[in-house]
């Protein structure tokens, strides 16, 4: 087998990959589970999103403008 053609097959084989975990990570099937890991950060010990402060927004949006 010569070296390019084996390169072409593992070429083709990432992209396919590539495109398998692209689809994977956009399907609706697994939406719900991302959307929850993407809160994780957010939480505090117990496991809540913790109360918004709205006079510490309030101050940062006027420090921005």
């Amino acid at each position: 087998m010569d070296i390019n053609i084996l390169r072409s097959i593992v070429t083709v084989l990432s992209f396919a990959a590539f495109i398998g975990i692209v689809m994977w990570a956009l399907s609706k099937r697994n939406k719900k589970d991302f959307d929850e890991a993407a809160q994780l950060p957010f939480l505090d010990e117990r496991g809540a999103m913790p109360k918004e402060d709205n006079t510490a927004a309030a101050q940062s949006s006027g420090a921005l403008k």
